[in-house]
């Protein structure tokens, strides 16, 4: 067998731009500010007419736009276009190993490869290795596939966690910095921090697939997890990203149906590219995705919401019962009194769209991060839109790019 072979993540061939300004380059996760299309018109500015992910990739605002199928034209045009023009250098076979000094200062570790999709799943009940912490909404997955169905390249920002609280993968890298190549360093804009990556190989990347296969073992998780651990191996779970996830797994579903047997196992779209991060990470927050309402009567909303608001702000609640009252109670208003929903990342950002004229914030208590793992074990996935892995500025920024063709 060879290395790698037995995990769900191992290394891939992954290409980084080469010839371009980086900090223009890479562009925050396209499913941020979705409420604010200011900030992807600020961003449109500064990069201008640079090569940039920003052209390789949909915000998610666009998704239902009238132009969507001409937008996903245009986005794989210039994937191919960047191919053809050999902006990108290939590092076959690798890891990187990622530092990010997010905007409050705070180191984040990552490590960069490619989970296979085989052995991750996002529906109820599953017992896959790879799993979602949160419910996926089938209604989102479509449009994504849709955009993956021709496009050549794959972007990724999906984070998975890994419940390493002895910190044995991510954590030793730091110390072997002087002994790999470092690929990149740079600011990110929007103040995304500072981020620099290096790749991983040799007797370093072999140490990962050690470490990596200590915490893969059922054995281990047994001790850990009692006897939730019989609900199957959970290796990593879905931090961000999910729904991305989800659309490579039924995207590559569809299509291995096509294929002959012999190039199942190889073939690149049973893959996609991530980055996986210690849960256990001082750095990484845990926060609420607060709920935000549009084109609603405020008096309205504040004798509605509160009448219902300890539903979901009482100390006894679980996370999963906070976010199912929020959510319900959210529908039910809107059913009676009109509106929309939208969900949104940072304290300060809903509550600036909540002072906006006709719109109304619901924000939910902090989260605690503890317990995810044996929560997923135990009860399955927390209802959708449970909580985000800091503010919207410290989600994964595009760099790293993969074949999917």
């Amino acid at each position: 067998m060879n290395a790698f072979e037995s995990l769900p993540f191992r290394p891939a061939d992954i290409l980084l731009p080469k010839d371009c300004e980086y900090s223009k380059w890479s562009v925050v996760a396209c499913d941020q500010y979705t409420s604010q299309p200011e900030y992807w018109q600020r961003v449109a500015e500064y990069v201008g007419r640079a090569p940039s992910a920003l052209r390789l990739i949909l915000p998610e605002s666009c998704l239902e736009g009238p132009n969507v199928e001409t937008d996903i034209m245009e986005v794989n045009n210039t994937m191919t276009r960047y191919l053809r023009e050999e902006r990108f250098c290939t590092l076959p076979a690798s890891l990187i190993y990622v530092e990010r000094r997010l905007d409050n200062l705070r180191l984040r570790r990552g490590l960069v490869g490619m989970v296979d999709l085989e052995q991750y799943d996002y529906e109820p009940g599953a017992e896959a290795q790879v799993r979602a912490t949160e419910g996926t909404v089938m209604a989102r997955i479509p449009p994504r596939v849709a955009v993956r169905k021709n496009a050549p390249l794959e972007l990724p920002h999906v984070m998975l966690l890994a419940d390493d609280p002895e910190k044995t993968v991510l954590e030793p890298l730091s110390a072997r910095k002087d002994q790999m190549e470092k690929v990149y360093d740079f600011d990110l804009m929007e103040r995304g921090g500072h981020i620099a990556g290096w790749r991983v190989s040799g007797e370093t990347k072999a140490a990962v697939q050690s470490a990596l296969d200590a915490l893969d073992n059922a054995a281990l998780q047994r001790e850990k997890y009692g006897d939730a651990a019989e609900n199957g191996k959970l290796t990593f779970a879905v931090g961000d990203g999910n729904h991305s996830l989800a659309a490579a797994k039924r995207f590559w579903e569809e299509k291995r149906e096509t294929l002959p047997e012999n190039e199942r196992e190889t073939d690149p779209a049973r893959f996609a590219l991530v980055e996986i991060e210690n849960i256990h990470e001082p750095s990484l927050d845990f926060e609420p995705i607060h709920r935000v309402i549009f084109d609603t009567d405020t008096s309205t909303f504040a004798a509605e919401f509160t009448a219902h608001r300890t539903e979901w702000e009482a100390e006894d609640k679980t996370l999963g019962e906070r976010v199912a009252a929020a959510e319900s109670f959210c529908r039910a208003y809107i059913a009676a009194h009109g509106g929309y929903i939208d969900y949104i990342h940072g304290d300060d950002t809903a509550r600036a769209l909540g002072e906006k004229p006709n719109c109304a914030a619901v924000l939910l208590p902090p989260v605690e991060k503890s317990g995810l793992f044996l929560s997923v074990l135990k009860n399955g996935a927390l209802p959708k839109k449970s909580f985000s892995m800091g503010n919207a500025r410290d989600k994964r920024y595009y760099l790293e790019c993969r074949k999917i063709r």
